[in-house]
């Protein structure tokens, strides 16, 4: 990530002639919002000093205290390729305050900061995270609406002509390396118009920016090849669903604090605490990993989605997998999360719950190398693996009687997200859907 001064904006602005600047943040529920600024009003916005009504944003605050300030990170600063010659566009990540100067408590970015001090209060210098975020590409309607028809019929790996997203895909590649990402693979997915885009590993504030512009580019850049881009969770039935692994790593001075040579696996006793941390607050962490109706028609047996709770060191099943890669590269994988996750208070919580892991050495269960969708249930309940929560309304009672995870959110966030979450589930409960009528209609 390169490092900028405002001397630097300024003069780069001029160079690469950038007439609008959006100022941009993300929702409670992990949606992108931008305030767009024309280039003249730059210092002002450098100066900590742009406003916007806070009351108008999902989870921020009520419509008699709705002034908010935009406090742009400098680093994040980027240049948009695909905007027009005669004025391009450029984009600065920023945090929400409040009028008086404090950090705003419903300010996703804002708390995932605070989590990470908790880190550093505990002695780590760096939480790293290396997501994998897969996508589905549909066609559009002559509208330019998105249809439900697949652009491809490829599987795993496949190549054009079978993948006919293979172009979409390279422009996004590199249009992504154009705005400094490095990108380490690009691939077909398993299922038909499914695709995954990995990019290099960051510090984890850096890499929740990296997932919301990642969302932001493949979105524009398909609609310029005529599709629809979607990080739906399961937007098909009877094909896998998309999935966002997350490979964590914390460090100390350098030095991944997951890795010992003589340790068993290679694995630190850090590790094994920070794995019995994330096994402990997985049912409760769920709602925010996976924090849609419609996350939960991934997670079921049958379609590599994880739906059980317990690690391994070899098979993709359970929840965790550890990679074999070790030395510097010694992390964790969680397989659950999805990408529609806001990617700050999903790493707020892995992280917290990771941590308390630590704090209070906790000691992993044994790992579970067997196949686990084979596993019948009282297989299951033998070798201690629970079930992750099979609804939205499930995960949000868990996620509310665990302390350590409505800490990881803070009040504020909390309150307004199970809040909207609730209405999403009651929304879902009280609609009649088709399959319903599908089923009953002729039947009674």
């Amino acid at each position: 990530m390169a490092k900028f001064t405002r001397e630097d904006i300024t003069r780069l602005a001029n160079e690469e002639n950038v007439r609008f600047i959006r100022l941009q943040f993300t929702d409670i529920l992990g949606t992108i919002k931008n305030v767009e600024i024309p280039f003249d009003q730059l210092e002002k916005a450098l100066d900590n000093k742009m406003m916007f009504d806070g009351s108008s944003i999902e989870g921020f605050v009520r419509i008699e205290e709705s002034d908010m300030l935009l406090y742009p990170d400098l680093d994040t600063w980027v240049v948009f390729p695909w905007t027009a010659e005669k004025g391009k566009v450029a984009r600065l990540i920023c945090d929400i305050y409040n009028p008086d100067g404090t950090p705003f408590d419903g300010d996703p970015r804002s708390n995932l900061k605070r989590v990470l001090k908790e880190m550093e209060d505990l002695g780590f210098t760096n939480f790293n995270l290396g997501p994998e975020p897969e996508f589905f590409l549909f066609k559009l309607d002559e509208k330019g609406e998105p249809t439900l028809e697949l652009n491809d019929n490829g599987g795993y790996f496949d190549l054009a002509p079978t993948d006919l997203g293979e172009n979409c895909r390279r422009d996004i590649v590199l249009e992504l390396e154009e705005m400094g990402f490095e990108i380490e693979a690009s691939h077909h997915e398993v299922a038909p118009g499914q695709h995954e885009i990995d990019f290099k590993y960051a510090d984890a504030l850096r890499a929740c920016d990296d997932i919301q512009t990642f969302k932001l580019v493949v979105k524009t850049i398909a609609r310029k090849h005529g599709l629809h881009a979607t990080f739906m969770p399961k937007p098909l039935f009877g094909v896998n669903g998309s999935g966002m692994h997350c490979n964590m790593s914390l460090f100390q001075n350098g030095e991944n604090s997951f890795y010992n040579k003589s340790g068993d696996l290679e694995l630190s006793e850090t590790a094994y605490q920070f794995i019995a941390g994330i096994i402990k607050h997985a049912k409760s962490f769920t709602a925010v990993t996976n924090p849609t109706v419609n996350s939960y028609k991934r997670l079921v047996p049958g379609y590599e989605a994880p739906c059980y709770v317990a690690w391994s060191a070899r098979n993709r099943s359970p929840l965790i997998r550890i990679p074999a890669s070790r030395g510097m590269s010694t992390r964790v994988e969680v397989r659950s999360v999805d990408p529609a996750a806001n990617p700050y208070l999903a790493m707020a919580v892995l992280l917290k719950a990771g941590l308390d892991g630590i704090k209070n050495k906790l000691s992993a269960p044994a790992p579970i190398d067997r196949n686990i969708y084979v596993m019948n249930k009282d297989e299951r309940t033998k070798a201690g693996i629970e079930d992750l929560p099979a609804t939205l309304y499930q995960a949000l009672e868990y996620l509310k009687s665990d302390e350590v995870m409505t800490q990881a959110l803070g009040e504020h966030i909390l309150e307004h997200f199970v809040e909207a979450k609730e209405i999403e589930w009651d929304m879902f409960r009280t609609q009649v859907h088709p399959w319903e009528r599908e089923q009953y209609m002729q039947m009674y």
